[in-house]
Order: structure tokens, then C-alpha cells, then sequence
């Protein structure tokens, strides 16, 4: 008995390594290059931006590569890029995001895929026009005073300044207000339940991670799982619920996300409460890291440049100057130059640094005989294309003139893709610009920044984290203007 044992033992581990082997040979059977990299030991957005340039260099358009046994195709071409992101559109639909209806919080637009994305993105695009946008403004604006007040503290006391918390605060509060209509105040309690959530879903969960690559997404719905843990679920549910039932019953109208949303579920195209809830949540999800992680870069990086920061603080005095003093809608679009130091550090820092896609329906890579097999997924190294210095001279150095009119004509399509491009482009690109600008007008106007040597440099990024963000904080020198 126990010899049949060991026997079966030894055949089924055996058996799993000759599969594990075959499995990982997939590309090689394909004619196409691939790369293996040893997961955990660099961030995911390090290791694609690893094998982008060991791909650039070997003129390799595409590459083949794996997460656990899943294959993996890295377009490295930009003229691939645009094929998959936008001329091909239609045979790279989604995102290949676990969504099912029983974990409500999954039912997102970024996560849907096929006809639900497409009927669920025609019902929110009216939502974040530039008209909606400037509605929301002074709601944005209003955040500033205490976004200001606590740098002025630091700047007050001489004590070095962590300015990644400050503004992750600065959005959560922002967001809080606009997408759930709620005054969180996390500027003044950094402890309180939006915050700490908030940053709970940005901490990595590897066997959650693991389970989404290897369990068949229908498996794991039957098992009860949610992809953002049940803590995260009730929460975000109960606050929208509870938010939706006040303002119906008490027929409360405000300038925000939710107002719209709920405009939104009264007229003939409806949308449910379970909708309404998934959107809060990615927008949640999407203006508070991202918003915050450029604010951040940018700061660390006007604090090195101090020429840079100089001159946007000029551009900032001279526009607001004619606006009395006051951060507008129409002040902002006037300030060019803000918008170039926001392209540098978003080209320099992309908050998403890796796209994912995967294949709806069988795809020919143009002029070649490789073929893209349905629900293999796809990845755009968004990072390794920032980084090139084929179109971006020096690019570890901080150069806002890389966006000038001039530079920008030089570039091939898609090789600045912070937002995304395509049908899938992020549709709150407008807001978070949008919040992003006005956090560093109200900061660069009033205080100057210096790196503190608590900041270690070069900045290490978070391995865990699903944006790009720094490990532990930038740390500040402030003093007031």
C-alpha cells in the first residue's frame, strides 16, 4: 500500500512538472521570443519595464512571457500598440479583470468586458463631460484650505514634511465628496474608515492575486470569493446604500458624482443601485491613488528642480493674477506650462504603469504568422515606452519640454499613454487632471519644496502595489513664499 502510494505520489508530481514545462514553452512553440522572470523579487512594473528594454534592445517587436502558467504577450512596437488599443479594437475587449455579479464591488467599468462595458460606458460618458467637470470644481477647490493648512504646519515648525500621506488625505477627501457626497475629513483624521479602506485595497493580497490567475473565474464565484475581501465589500456597500436611500428620501441635490449617477437611474436609460455602487467604487478607486501618486512624483521633482518649480510658480501668480487671486476653472485651462510639468511626471511616474488586455477572438499579429489565441492575455509596458529614450531623450531626467508642441509632433503615436488610449481610454482622465492640477496650484503658490535627505534616492517603488507609488514616503523640506 504504502509503495502504490509513493508510486502515485512520484507519478503525479511528475506529471505536474512535465505540464508545468510544456506549459511554459508556450510562446517557444510559437516561434515567439520569451522571457522569464522570477515573480516578487521586483514590482510588476519593474519587471515589464525590465523586459521592454532587453526587448528594444534585440529589435523584438513582441515577446512572449508568463504570470504563474498563464502566457503572456508584452507588444513592445507602437504601431502594435495602436492595433491592439485601438484599430483591433474589437479583438481586445476587455481587461481580463475578475467581475461577476455576486461581488458587486467587481461590476465596474474597467472590469466589464463586451456588450455590459460597452452599454455601461454609453451611460456614464455624459457624466464626466468638461461641462460636469466644471459643476464639480468649486466642490474641488473647497478641499484646498485644508490641504494647505497642513502643509503650512510643516512649513510653520521647520519639521520635515511626508507629503504622500498629506495628499493621499488631500484626495480621499476630495473623492469622498464627490463620489459619495460624504465630508470625510481625512486631512484632519487620517484614521477614519475612507482612509483606511481606501489604502487596504491598494495593499496587495497574494493569495488573492493568485487565486484570480489560477481558479477558473466561474469556480471562484461559487465559492463566495470577493476580489477585494468582504471588509471592503460591505463597507463601500453600505456607504452608497445608505447615501442613495437619504437623498431620495429627503430629495437632496448636490454638485457631484452621485447626483449624476442618481439623475442617471430616474431617467428611461436607468441605471440600478448595484451599478451606482460598482461606479462609486472605481471612481473611488481611480481618483484617489493615481490623483495622489502624481501629486507626489511631481512634488519630489519640482523640490530637485527648483528652476522648474520656480518658473511654474510664476506661471501660477501670473494667471491667478487676472482671476483675483482665485483658483477657476478658466484660470487653470490658462496655465500651459502646469500642463507640461504634469505630462513630464505622468510620463516619468504612470500611475498604471503596465495595461492589461486580453483577447476576445483568435488575433494575427500583423505580418507575421503569430497568432494571439483567444483569452490569452496582453500587456502594454506603458512604463518601458515612458522610459525609451528613442522618444524621450535623457529619459531619467525631469524635462517638461518633452510636451512641448514641437516635441510632441516628433513622437510616433502611443508612446504616452498615462490614461490609457482606445475605446478604453479612462473615462475619468478629465477629473483627475482635473484635481491634480488644483492641488499643486494651491501648494506651489504658497510654499516652496526642497528634498530632505530622509528621502532615499533613487526612489524604490512598492513591489505590492497595484499603481506605481513610492516605498515609504517623500519626505520634504517646506518653507512659505
Amino acid at each position: 500500500m504504502l509503495a502504490t502510494a509513493v508510486t502515485v505520489l512520484l507519478i503525479t508530481l511528475v506529471s505536474g512538472w512535465v505540464y508545468i514545462k510544456w506549459r511554459h514553452n508556450y510562446w517557444q512553440r510559437r516561434g515567439v521570443t520569451q522571457m522569464h522572470t522570477q515573480p516578487f523579487k521586483k514590482s510588476l512594473a519593474q519587471i515589464t519595464s525590465d523586459r521592454y528594454k532587453k526587448a528594444k534592445e534585440n529589435n523584438l517587436k513582441f515577446i512572449g512571457t508568463y504570470i504563474f502558467n498563464a502566457p503572456i504577450l508584452v507588444a513592445i512596437d507602437p504601431v502594435l500598440i495602436k492595433q491592439i488599443m485601438q484599430k483591433d479594437f474589437p479583438h481586445f475587449l476587455g481587461h481580463g479583470m475578475y467581475h461577476r455579479p455576486e461581488d458587486i464591488l467587481t461590476m465596474n467599468l474597467f472590469n466589464l468586458e463586451g456588450d455590459p462595458w460597452r452599454k455601461l460606458r454609453v451611460k456614464l460618458t455624459p457624466t464626466f463631460t468638461s461641462g460636469k467637470m466644471k459643476m464639480m470644481f468649486e466642490t474641488l477647490v473647497s478641499k484646498t484650505g485644508g490641504l494647505e493648512d497642513n502643509v503650512a504646519e510643516y512649513a510653520d515648525s521647520g519639521k520635515i514634511c511626508g507629503i504622500k500621506d498629506i495628499l493621499g488625505r488631500f484626495t480621499t477627501d476630495i473623492i469622498g465628496t464627490c463620489a459619495f457626497g460624504i465630508e470625510c475629513n481625512s486631512l484632519k483624521d487620517p484614521d477614519n474608515d475612507f482612509r483606511k479602506y481606501g489604502k487596504k485595497i491598494f495593499t496587495s493580497n497574494p493569495s488573492r492575486f493568485w487565486k484570480i490567475f489560477i481558479v477558473p473565474h466561474w469556480l471562484l464565484a461559487k465559492t463566495g470569493f470577493k476580489s477585494n475581501g468582504q471588509d471592503v465589500t460591505d463597507f463601500f456597500t453600505k456607504i452608497v446604500t445608505e447615501t442613495i436611500k437619504y437623498r431620495e428620501t429627503n430629495n437632496v441635490s448636490r454638485k457631484d458624482f452621485m447626483n449624476l449617477l442618481l439623475q442617471m437611474k430616474n431617467n428611461e436609460d436607468s441605471i440600478t443601485d448595484d451599478e451606482i455602487i460598482a461606479q462609486c467604487f472605481i471612481f473611488f478607486l481611480a481618483g484617489f491613488e493615481t490623483s495622489s501618486t502624481t501629486m507626489t512624483f511631481a512634488l519630489l521633482e519640482l523640490a530637485q528642480n527648483q528652476d522648474i518649480q520656480q518658473k511654474l510658480r510664476e506661471e501660477i501668480e501670473k494667471v491667478l493674477e487676472k482671476h483675483d487671486g482665485k483658483i477657476t476653472y478658466d484660470a487653470v485651462a490658462e496655465m500651459k506650462y502646469l500642463d507640461l510639468v504634469i505630462d513630464e511626471t505622468l510620463r516619468k511616474f504612470p500611475p498604471v504603469p503596465v495595461i492589461p488586455r486580453v483577447c476576445s477572438k483568435d488575433y494575427q499579429i500583423p505580418g507575421t504568422d503569430v497568432v494571439i489565441e483567444k483569452g490569452v492575455r496582453v500587456q502594454i509596458p506603458v512604463w518601458g515606452l515612458h522610459k525609451d529614450p528613442d522618444y524621450y531623450p535623457n529619459p531619467e531626467v525631469f524635462n517638461p519640454e518633452n510636451f512641448s508642441e514641437e516635441n510632441k509632433a516628433k513622437r510616433p503615436d502611443f508612446t504616452f499613454l498615462p490614461f490609457g488610449e482606445g475605446p478604453r481610454m479612462c473615462i475619468g482622465m478629465r477629473f483627475g487632471l482635473m484635481q491634480t492640477k488644483v492641488g499643486l496650484i494651491s501648494l506651489v503658490r504658497k510654499f516652496n519644496f526642497t528634498l530632505n535627505d530622509k528621502t532615499k534616492m533613487p526612489i524604490e517603488m512598492e513591489r505590492a502595489s497595484v499603481v506605481l507609488s513610492a516605498k515609504g514616503d517623500i519626505w520634504l523640506d517646506v518653507t512659505r513664499v
